[in-house]
């Protein structure tokens, strides 16, 4: 099988940042609580230069901030679209974007939860197990409005219902308990300078291009 999966396409080789993110702008990431990170988002009607300077801006904000997915409006703009870079559970690599994504039904029989944990980029520094499906299928558009559809498990499918969710106005605290939503909120507080630190040192590292970013991205 194939390493690398580019809009859903086997690639044979492709760089360790994706192409976009050397063309892109670090944006402020919003945060839980924001307005436009807990309403639905607009669909995508415009294709063009401002739609994929948006995407190149999602790549390198994605990057510095350690993200495996990153949705528009945790960058300020309530559009239906998202980015990603994230393994899937046989370590195989999906890079690419989706405008106007739906996530499609799955019957039980073709799918099974697994609960584990996840984390958000607009809940800085939290991670709690969250029950989601192991297999997901998002249908789509690309940035030039070509349909796309794009499959993942495991860690993958995970990424893609969290994003998902994300255009359709919710957060991962919203798969909650009351009681977990606290705990994750106050392991944001606490690790909140951390992770900013972190940031900061990712998006100099990225912009001397002095050879990859201080963290992980899982």
């Amino acid at each position: 099988m194939p390493s690398v999966f580019v809009q859903g396409r086997p690639t044979a080789v492709y760089p360790p940042l994706a192409p976009e993110a050397r063309r892109g702008s670090v944006r402020r990431v919003t945060e839980v609580g924001e307005e436009v990170l807990h309403k639905p988002c607009r669909d995508v009607t415009e294709f063009g230069p401002d739609l994929a300077a948006l995407i190149d801006d999602m790549f390198r904000t994605m990057y510095v901030a350690e993200g495996a997915g990153l949705a528009a409006n945790q960058v300020g703009v309530g559009l239906r679209l998202f980015v990603y870079d994230c393994p899937d559970d046989d370590g195989v690599r999906h890079v690419g974007h989706i405008v106007n994504p739906v996530l499609e039904h799955l019957e039980p029989a073709a799918r099974r939860l697994l609960d584990e944990g996840e984390g958000c980029l607009s809940v800085p520094g939290a991670t709690m197990a969250v029950p989601r499906p192991d297999r997901a299928v998002v249908r789509g558009l690309d940035k030039d409005g070509e349909p796309l559809v794009v499959e993942g498990n495991g860690y993958f499918a995970r990424c893609l219902a969290h994003e998902t969710d994300h255009v359709n106005g919710y957060v991962y605290l919203d798969r909650l308990s009351a009681r977990d939503r606290k705990a994750a909120l106050r392991q944001s507080a606490d690790r909140r300078a951390e992770v900013f630190a972190r940031r900061s040192a990712n998006a100099r590292a990225l912009e001397e291009d002095s050879g990859g970013l201080t963290g992980s991205r899982a």
